[in-house]
């Protein structure tokens, strides 16, 4: 393509758009009786006005037409597995939690607050459910409420809190399930600090929660009152490729025998932390598959594991040796639109909770059966 060349550099011939840049900027040269305009060329002209023609329109409105239209089609796809639908006030869900004495799924939102969806006795799959918010504080504006877990011996919710886009605040917070009172709200890292971000929490049988920093790869221990105990970092945590630790460690569960499993999200390191043994931490060697990506744990029963890794949307990932060594046994694919980040169990059955919402004004979010 041939240009006009930079009055004031006429060794810098640069086609478009870069020679438009060049002619527009304040370094080409024109005099006050001549028109910015005129620096243009016939084919800058050409191509400025396509951009505005309605060919153009109307090719950009089928190029965005086509996602949307495969979005729609898989929203009324039917499936062979149940899906819990619910509208929310938000485009975002990180994480959602069955609570089977309260008949609800509690819900975390990546704006900050969490939200319940009750079930009915006399619910339809047909039902599009409602979401109800219960937490909103407004001293933590601004941090998302990420990874939930329940603590129904003590009657509590803990949500991990974090300040998703600056990574200067972590945090833990403690909520009462009937009367939503908060407990107590533990920080563990401010603006002073090495930037962090609380991600999940599991919380063991005596009430103490360990809480994953995705963003350092540690794990912080909170006392059952809410008071920060330990920080626990290891090598293993660290994977070779530097790349690797941009997103670090995720989903953690605890295991009834007394130790922790938690996932690395790149490397799709899964690790084993006995905390009978002055948390060791032994890397749990798994075949059949990777677990990249992997985010939010649940354990299902004290051999089988349940991974939420965005897309394929779940693995069920199972031991037979304490979780010294484990193989991915079945993969699930949900919907190829949304993300799956937390899994949960209700009734015998695994769902998956998924990140994204759909629809405006009222978003409709999805908790997807794991067929296992």
């Amino acid at each position: 393509m041939k240009c006009r060349k930079n009055k004031s550099n006429p060794n810098n011939p640069l086609p478009p758009p870069f020679g438009l840049y060049l002619n527009l900027s304040f370094f080409s040269y024109f005099d006050s009786t001549t028109p910015l305009i005129t620096h243009i060329t016939v084919k800058e002209k050409g191509m400025a006005l396509w951009f505005c023609s309605a060919r153009f329109l109307v090719f950009l409105f089928i190029v965005s037409a086509l996602p949307i239209a495969y979005i729609i089609s898989q929203e009324r796809a039917k499936t062979d597995h149940h899906v819990f639908h619910y509208h929310s006030s938000g485009f975002f869900r990180e994480c959602a939690k069955w609570d089977d004495q309260g008949r609800r799924f509690l819900v975390s939102f990546l704006e900050g607050g969490v939200g319940e969806i009750h079930v009915p006795q006399n619910y339809t799959p047909d039902v599009v459910l409602q979401e109800v918010t219960v937490v909103k504080d407004s001293d933590l504006t601004g941090n998302a409420s990420n990874g939930i877990a329940l603590d129904r011996p003590r009657n509590r919710l803990l949500v991990a809190v974090a300040d998703v886009l600056g990574n200067r605040y972590s945090g833990l917070a403690a909520y009462d399930l009937s009367t939503w009172k908060r407990l107590f709200l533990t920080k563990l890292s401010g603006p002073g600090d090495e930037k962090s971000m609380a991600d999940d929490v599991a919380v063991d049988a005596d009430g103490n929660a360990y809480v994953t920093d995705v963003k350092g790869s540690k794990i912080w221990k909170v006392g059952v009152d809410g008071e920060l105990l330990s920080t626990l970092t290891n090598p293993l945590f660290t994977p070779k490729e530097w790349y690797k630790s941009l997103l670090g460690l995720n989903g953690i569960v605890y295991h009834p025998d007394g130790y922790l499993i938690v996932i690395h999200t790149l490397s799709g390191n899964l690790f084993k932390i006995d905390l009978a043994k002055g948390d060791e931490v032994k890397l749990i060697e798994v075949t059949g598959g990777p677990l990249a990506f992997g985010d939010g744990l649940e354990l299902i029963s004290p051999t089988k594991l349940v991974v939420a890794a965005g897309n394929p949307s779940g693995r069920l990932v199972e031991s037979t040796d304490g979780w010294e060594t484990a193989s991915v046994v079945a993969k699930f694919k949900g919907p190829m639109h949304r993300l799956a980040t937390a899994a949960t169990v209700k009734d015998g059955k695994v769902y998956l909770n998924h990140m994204f919402g759909m629809g405006y004004p009222r978003k409709t979010h999805a908790l997807v059966e794991f067929v296992l």
